[in-house]
């Protein structure tokens, strides 16, 4: 797949096309990406249906929790990138805290169509991402990406993308907290 991607935010005129998607064989549909945004009790209740009209409900309430990438009319993958205070969870989270109080956009989640994986989709999407949080006024843009050497070990946490992935773009480890997990982040200038 060479040519451009389009990419959409996800607002309720693209909320069939992120539902469609997320039916595909093989997604994590029982999240429906809400796991960084709420406690683990509330997205273990919801698991399915209730995180589904959770994260509508977001979207209804107005806010973008992130963008699609379109081959003709079709989504064929999602990006959750929004301010991290959108995800409260994190800062729970004592391997992925914050690391100072300067204001970051997270990314925490991506889905290629299994039809479209390993065909570049998520470097072009990450690209995708950062134009999107530069657009938004974010002058940093944070992630937290399963480490390279470990990906093979737990193939299901790959969802929040894979640090070589992050460094070939250009993003830095600026915390390791963790031996799965470092804080990684890309400056908007």
């Amino acid at each position: 797949m060479d040519e451009p991607l389009t990419v959409k935010q996800l607002t309720l005129d693209t909320w069939d096309d992120f539902e469609a998607l997320f039916r595909e064989h093989g997604t994590q549909n029982g999240c429906w990406c809400m796991y960084w945004r709420t406690t683990r009790a509330e997205c273990q209740r919801g698991y399915g249906e209730g995180n589904r009209l959770a994260l509508r409900a977001i979207v209804t309430g107005g806010k973008v929790p992130g963008i699609l990438a379109y081959e003709g009319d079709r989504a064929i993958a999602w990006c959750s990138i929004a301010p991290r205070e959108d995800y409260p969870t994190l800062d729970r989270s004592r391997t992925l805290k914050r690391v100072d109080d300067r204001p970051v956009w997270s990314i925490t989640c991506f889905f290629v169509s299994k039809a479209l994986r390993r065909q570049g989709v998520t470097e072009r999407l990450l690209l995708a991402a950062l134009e999107y949080a530069r657009a938004q006024g974010a002058e940093i843009v944070e992630a937290y990406p399963l480490r390279t050497e470990i990906t093979k070990l737990l193939p299901y946490e790959r969802y929040m993308g894979i640090q070589s992935t992050f460094e070939r773009m250009g993003f830095e480890v600026v915390a390791q907290e963790s031996g799965r997990r470092p804080v990684m982040r890309f400056y908007l200038r």
